[in-house]
């Protein structure tokens, strides 16, 4: 890992000389993005406090380029590190430009007089996470997302080469939790700032990441790229997941399907059969699905909810054996609903088993 700009070596980390998590070994390269998630408690922020010298490391090393963590001042590595914590602060009498601005104290002199090349830096921060407008405001009179976006924009103002950053988007919408991962984005990419964050929101941390470090209780589960973290059963190990499940190409968390005997079967494909599912989920009502190709958006989903599928390989024609599987199935659920199902000039298959449950007395568009 010698390459790597950020590393670590048989990192150990706890409290109060006690380990919690042991031999973590992880390499992130300049400008990366890198998430930790796990369950709560499992020890993401201890981590994060241990890397940025909040807590006291039980064992191991940390390295930024080639120099160990602990050999550098607190001044030097204020200039190269910049934390967003999850701690409350509540400054006494100071407006959210007071706070964004002592993101410039490691480059001031010991009065903390700001130079106007300073005063550049901080009005530039606040526009990059568009708290401009509440500048003047104190900032313990703000909402807890405001709060977030300034801390952020503070962390900006150090013109750091690393951003830590603790659970950034745990109390903002969805509109400012975009906005704010969307600047991290650019910051890693365009100015080549290395991100290191904890996420609730695995859904995002699978979208934005370059790697993904799992954290489960007293060890790394895994380290790597979300292609190859993001897997099902890697997700439902991680969290303990009993019911329901993970769909890492939807990026989304499904809850358990519709126990019993199916009464529904659904004509679909091409992606139409996704809103039918989910309608019958929230009834309750257990179904079946076909015929659908195996590549299909909507044969993924139903493997998720429904009780059974009726697919063939894509590409090849239908075989009479799927058609007559698709027919028993209608006729013992009784109820089928055609959601948009796709025909081809090819499709004779297809198009027979649309005319067969048109004569049924359950058919539904």
């Amino acid at each position: 890992m010698a390459q790597m700009y950020f590393r670590t070596q048989r990192l150990t980390v706890g409290y109060d000389g006690r380990p919690l998590i042991n031999d973590i070994d992880i390499g992130i390269e300049k400008g990366e993005i890198v998430t930790l998630i796990g369950p709560n408690g499992s020890g993401k922020s201890t981590i994060l406090k241990s890397i940025t010298r909040q807590l006291k490391t039980i064992g191991g090393r940390v390295y930024i380029q080639d120099d160990e963590l602990k050999s550098l001042s607190y001044r030097d590595l204020s200039t190269r590190m910049a934390v967003v914590l999850t701690e409350r602060m509540k400054p006494e009498l100071m407006t959210c430009r007071d706070i964004v601005a002592t993101g410039r104290y490691p480059y001031t002199g010991r009065l903390g007089i700001l130079s106007e090349a300073d005063e550049v830096q901080v009005l530039a921060a606040m526009e990059a996470v568009k708290v401009t407008e509440i500048a003047n405001r104190d900032f313990n009179a703000i909402s807890d997302g405001q709060r977030q976006r300034v801390l952020l924009a503070r962390a900006i103002c150090q013109q750091p080469e690393i951003i830590i950053l603790d659970e950034p988007t745990s109390f903002l919408d969805i509109r400012h939790k975009l906005q704010l991962l969307s600047i991290l984005c650019t910051m890693a990419k365009q100015k080549g700032i290395t991100v290191i964050m904890s996420l609730h929101e695995i859904d995002l941390a699978q979208k934005i990441s370059d790697k993904i470090l799992c954290v489960q209780g007293d060890h790394v589960a895994s380290f790597g790229p979300p292609e190859t973290v993001f897997d099902a059963d890697n997700i439902r190990r991680l969290y303990g997941i009993e019911q329901g499940s993970y769909d890492p190409l939807f990026g989304s968390i499904e809850l358990p399907r519709p126990e019993g005997a199916p009464r529904a079967f659904v004509l679909c494909g091409g992606g139409s059969g996704v809103p039918v599912f989910r309608r019958l989920q929230k009834e309750n009502t257990p179904f079946c699905a076909g015929i659908l190709y195996e590549n299909d958006v909507d044969c993924h989903l139903a493997r998720q909810l429904a009780t059974r599928v009726v697919s063939v390989p894509p590409f090849a024609p239908v075989p009479e054996s799927a058609v007559e599987e698709a027919l028993a199935l209608m006729r013992d659920c009784g109820r089928v609903i055609n959601a948009g199902l796709p025909t081809g000039a090819t499709d004779t298959p297809i198009r027979r088993l649309i005319e067969e449950a048109k004569r049924m007395p359950g058919y539904e568009e």
